[in-house]
C-alpha cells in the first residue's frame, strides 16, 4: 500500500511540475487528458468528411485512424497536454485598409510555440526522467480542440473555436502526448455559448452551420489560405475586406470582451504593417511582401497567393 500511496503522490508531484514549468515558458492555459480514442469524436469525423466540407483540403481526409487515437502518433502514450497560447493584439490594423488575421501579425506561432513545447519537453526529460513524447501546434492529424476541451481547457463555440470564460478565443492551441501517467482535469461539458448567435449570423459566407459546424468549404479563411485554385465568383461581394484569413466570429463574440493582450514580443507586428492602407496594399511588391512577412505565417498564401486575395477584392 505504501508503493501504491507512493506513486500516486509523485504523479500528482510532475502533473504540478509540468503545469507551473508550462506557464512560466507563457502557455497561458494547460490541461492533461488521458491518452485513448476519441469515441465520441468518430462519428462526427466521419459525418463532416462526407458531407465534403474540408472543400480541397484533402490532407484533412488523410489519418482518420492517428487523428482519433494518440497512441497511433506516440507508441505508449498515457497523457495528452493541451495547451493555450494569447496571442490577441495590443493594436490592430487601421479601419479603412484590406484585414489580416489577427494571429499572422507576428511571427509565425508554428516556430514560436514549438521552441516553447521543445523547452518544456526538455524540462520533462530533465526533472522526471526518460520520458518519451511528442509535441505539436496545428502540425500533425490532432482533434486539437477535442482534446482541449477533454483537457478542461475550454468548450467548442458555434464556431468551432475553443472558447474560455476569462479568456475568449484569441489563442492558438499545441499538445504534448507522453508515455507517462499524469493526474488528468475535468472534461469541460459545460457550452456556455448558449442561445446566442452572433458568430452565425456575422459570417458573411454562411460558414457557421446551426448545428455548430463549420462547412470548411465556405470559410474565407479557407478562400484566402487553403484554396490554391481561383476563389469561386460566387463569394465575390462577400469577403470585407479581408485577404489572409478572417477574425469575424471573434470578433463579435461576447467572450472575447475578456481577451487581454499578449505579452509575446515574436507576435508584435513589423512596425509598417498596422498603417498599410488599400493602396499600399494594391501596390505591394514582392521585395516589400519579404520584409513585412519575413517570418510571418502569411508566407504559406505567398506573394502571389496574397495578390490574388487582393485583386479578388478589387475587380
Amino acid at each position: 500500500m505504501k508503493a501504491i500511496a507512493y506513486s500516486l503522490s509523485l504523479k500528482s508531484h510532475y502533473t504540478k511540475q509540468i503545469k507551473e514549468k508550462a506557464l512560466q515558458l507563457g502557455f497561458s492555459s494547460v490541461g492533461i487528458a488521458k491518452a485513448e480514442f476519441l469515441e465520441e469524436e468518430a462519428p462526427k469525423l466521419e459525418a463532416w468528411l462526407n458531407f465534403g466540407y474540408q472543400g480541397e483540403m484533402q490532407y484533412l481526409e488523410n489519418h482518420f485512424d492517428k487523428r482519433l487515437d494518440p497512441r497511433l502518433l506516440v507508441e505508449g502514450a498515457k497523457s495528452v497536454i493541451s495547451l493555450s497560447y494569447n496571442y490577441f493584439p495590443k493594436e490592430i490594423q487601421i479601419q479603412d485598409t484590406y484585414k489580416i488575421a489577427r494571429f499572422a501579425y507576428g511571427e509565425d506561432y508554428h516556430s514560436v510555440l514549438k521552441a516553447k513545447l521543445k523547452g518544456l519537453m526538455h524540462f520533462i526529460k530533465e526533472n522526471i526522467g526518460a520520458v518519451n513524447g511528442r509535441f505539436f501546434t496545428d502540425s500533425a492529424p490532432i482533434m486539437e480542440r477535442a482534446w482541449a476541451t477533454k483537457s478542461g481547457i475550454g468548450w467548442q463555440g458555434k464556431n468551432s473555436l475553443l472558447l474560455q470564460k476569462n479568456k475568449g478565443s484569441f489563442f492558438f492551441l499545441a499538445e504534448l502526448i507522453i508515455n507517462l501517467e499524469l493526474d488528468y482535469d475535468t472534461p469541460f461539458h459545460t457550452d456556455h455559448c448558449g442561445t446566442c448567435t452572433r458568430c452565425i449570423d456575422a459570417c458573411p459566407t454562411q460558414a457557421i452551420l446551426p448545428n455548430n459546424t463549420i462547412d470548411g468549404s465556405k470559410c474565407i479563411s479557407y478562400f484566402t489560405i487553403e484554396l490554391k485554385n481561383k476563389i469561386p465568383e460566387e463569394m465575390h461581394g462577400k469577403f470585407p475586406d479581408t485577404i489572409f484569413g478572417c477574425d469575424i466570429c471573434q470578433e463579435v463574440c461576447p467572450w472575447n470582451n475578456f481577451s487581454l493582450p499578449h505579452k509575446e514580443t515574436l507576435f508584435e507586428p513589423h512596425s509598417d504593417l498596422l498603417t498599410l492602407t488599400k493602396n499600399d496594399w494594391k501596390n505591394l511588391t514582392n521585395e516589400m511582401f519579404s520584409k513585412l512577412f519575413k517570418k510571418s505565417a502569411i508566407k504559406r498564401t505567398k506573394f502571389s497567393g496574397l495578390k490574388r486575395n487582393i485583386a479578388f477584392l478589387t475587380k
